[in-house]
């Protein structure tokens, strides 16, 4: 029984799903077709409903809930690991809405806090997170979103740190922020479903047995990280909520689903199975 399975190349998601994909565990009779694409791609996807089971950014499943379930273990979700905002030189936070933005995406959890932030804030350009430190460098904006291993490098480009929207959150709701997720169709049978989950728990707890060692997969999809940066990548978003939500991660799930109602007006549906183990 094969299903797609899509995640982003960045070490946090290659790391939790790379002894899941290449056989390093026992997967039975389920196998995996592995699309690697970047989070804003893979938003897109699941609002079409492409992927059997794919990763996306928390501020997209409002919008996904009548076609996926949510998956307990997989995700990424913590404290101190939200996207940050930085400028190539000092910017007035308080004028931040004369100021062009850019958004690693439209649909992505970036936004979502960057809007909670800055409610007022219309001018953004949105683009692949990878192309953001370049475009502040270069003047093409006046400040940036970064996300994923960008965290780690602004600072050696001259690039200076405005706000940290995690800790905004953190402050404003007293929860981790929840940044990434993994769903899967509604449609697959629930004790498949359970299946998946669990192996992907296995995957991750294989993963965290042979580390810190970086294996080959990993390296393979991330050519222009020097191993520090990996390992720092990885220790920050894979934790114990990667494992399982748990009850604080539920709730800071259901957090982010009233505060998503309540910026974009609408209600969707805020009761939200969660395919776990228990």
């Amino acid at each position: 029984m094969k299903f797609s399975l899509g995640f982003s190349p960045c070490p946090n998601d290659t790391f939790i799903f790379d002894a899941l994909v290449n056989q390093k565990i026992d997967t039975a009779e389920l196998a995996f077709e592995v699309v690697l694409e970047d989070v804003q791609t893979l938003n897109q996807w699941a609002l079409e409903g492409k992927l059997d089971i794919t990763k996306i950014s928390y501020a997209v499943f409002p919008l996904v809930q009548t076609g996926y379930n949510l998956l307990g273990s997989g995700g990424a979700l913590g404290k101190g690991v939200g996207p940050l905002l930085i400028s190539r030189k000092p910017v007035n936070v308080e004028k931040i809405n004369e100021y062009t933005i850019a958004i690693p995406g439209e649909n992505t959890t970036a936004n979502m806090l960057f809007s909670l932030a800055f409610p007022g804030a219309a001018k953004k350009q949105f683009m692949i997170f990878s192309e953001i430190e370049d475009a502040v460098l270069h003047d093409k904006v006046d400040a940036g979103v970064i996300i994923h291993e960008n965290r780690f490098t602004y600072r050696d480009k001259g690039l200076i740190k405005l706000i940290d929207l995690g800790e905004f959150w953190e402050q404003k709701t007293g929860c981790p922020i929840p940044l990434g997720g993994i769903v899967i169709k509604k449609n697959i049978d629930r004790n498949i479903q359970v299946q998946i989950n669990r192996l992907i728990r296995k995957s991750i707890e294989y993963s965290l047995t042979n580390y810190p060692s970086i294996s080959p997969y990993i390296r393979l999809h991330s050519q222009e990280m020097n191993e520090d940066v990996m390992r720092k990548h990885i220790d920050l978003y894979v934790n114990n909520y990667s494992l399982t939500l748990g009850e604080d991660g539920k709730k800071a799930v259901g957090t982010l689903l009233d505060i998503y109602t309540s910026i974009n007006n609408i209600k969707p549906p805020h009761e939200f199975p969660v395919i776990d183990e228990s």
